[in-house]
């Protein structure tokens, strides 16, 4: 994929990375998943360390084959992060605490129609999914590097403040993927509001104080 040009190191993009690949392709939206800092031990790390490396490999070719083995990859890597994510018994659990759950639930909100499209959310104890769909700025959408560097640092200083305490709140690096037609939407859509479920925290989603649907959105079922 063709990058595009950029005097501004958080001006859109349609590929870049760090540890991850992070593609946005134009108007579409995203679901990205953000986690607290030392959320994950060592040992997960490594073995995500692992499935970067095969992804590298991978991103070197651009074949049909290549790039289905990458969704594979891409797939296998988010469930190794979020298998562990919802059974930690170690690492902190900061948005537990309603008061910063409330806050990044805020600041989420804050964002829909001035950077974004809000479609759904979902606040757990040490990570949170969202699907929002970047708006445009003139030509070109408000890039996915920008938004996250914003919501990250103004969260983290609030969360901060509120606990008393120092340091680095959000893990540097955000799990994203972008969303290919209404059908993979309608699903990501139901797994994250669904997330709180599945971890054993309530019956049905509905329950769950810091999950979000858009009005005009997919209803999906309560179960």
């Amino acid at each position: 994929m063709k990058k595009t040009p950029t005097r501004d190191r958080l001006g859109y993009k349609s590929f870049y990375r760090r540890n991850l690949p992070h593609v946005q392709p134009l108007n579409t939206a995203l679901f990205l998943t953000f986690r607290l800092a030392g959320s994950l031990p060592e040992e997960v790390l490594a073995r995500m360390a692992m499935k970067r490396r095969l992804l590298d490999q991978t991103l070197k070719s651009n074949t049909s084959e290549s790039r289905s083995r990458l969704h594979e990859l891409t797939r296998r890597h988010f469930a190794i992060l979020e298998g562990r994510l919802d059974k930690a018994t170690t690492g902190p659990t900061w948005l537990a605490d309603a008061r910063i759950a409330d806050l990044v639930a805020e600041a989420l909100h804050y964002r829909d129609g001035l950077h974004y499209r809000l479609d759904a959310y979902s606040i757990m104890p040490n990570h949170v999914h969202v699907v929002f769909a970047p708006l445009a700025g003139g030509t070109l959408p408000k890039s996915l590097s920008s938004i996250m560097h914003s919501l990250k640092r103004n969260s983290a200083k609030r969360a901060n403040q509120i606990l008393n305490r120092a340091g680095t709140f959000w893990e540097h690096e955000s799990f994203d993927h972008y969303i290919r037609n209404r059908a993979e939407w309608n699903r990501i859509v139901k797994y994250v509001l669904e997330n709180p479920v599945r971890a054993g925290l309530v019956k049905c989603w509905q329950e769950w104080p810091w999950t979000y649907l858009r009005d005009s959105a997919m209803k999906p079922d309560a179960s």
